[in-house]
């Protein structure tokens, strides 16, 4: 069992309000994503707000639209297996049908084994990613890093692309 654990942060900007007509179709399928999220071999927790998903936590308390997702997992193979191979991928397919188009919207990194990340620092790593491009503190499905003690490790390509 290794010590680290794998985060995930992805964000967006929704073209408007959670609860317009206009986003009805992410909204109404959060519910059963996170479902099979929780159900996925090697999920380990997700941030949630008042409700089971995290459209009312505000990570930029200036603009109302800006969606934050954020989880941990056991590694790159049990994140990839949830996005790529799940109904994910087809609802993550029609993400510009509820989000502004943005440069950078996801970030991976490894935290110690326990550790659950602030929306502030998540925040900070996909700024990180967005500055720098990928490194071991902040990188991607097409340029992941190994996790700490681990030598190598196979690129996931973006099959949403």
């Amino acid at each position: 069992m290794t010590s680290f654990q794998l985060v995930q942060i992805n964000v967006g900007r929704l073209l408007a309000h959670i609860d317009d007509p206009l986003i009805e179709g992410f909204k109404s399928n959060l519910d059963r994503l996170n479902a099979i999220a929780d159900a996925t071999p090697g999920f380990i927790w997700r941030l949630v707000g008042d409700g089971n998903n995290a459209t009312d936590i505000q990570p930029v308390p200036a603009d109302p639209l800006f969606a934050i997702n954020l989880s941990v997992w056991r590694d790159l193979d049990a994140l990839a297996g949830f996005v790529y191979r799940s109904d994910h991928r087809d609802v993550m397919r029609r993400r510009r049908e509820w989000f502004e188009p943005m440069d950078v919207f996801m970030a991976l990194w490894w935290v110690p084994a326990g550790h659950r990340p602030t929306p502030a620092e998540a925040l900070a790593r996909l700024n990180l990613l967005a500055r720098m491009g990928p490194t071991s503190d902040a990188f991607t499905f097409r340029q992941p890093f190994p996790s700490p003690g681990v030598s190598t490790i196979t690129p996931v390509l973006d099959e949403c692309a």
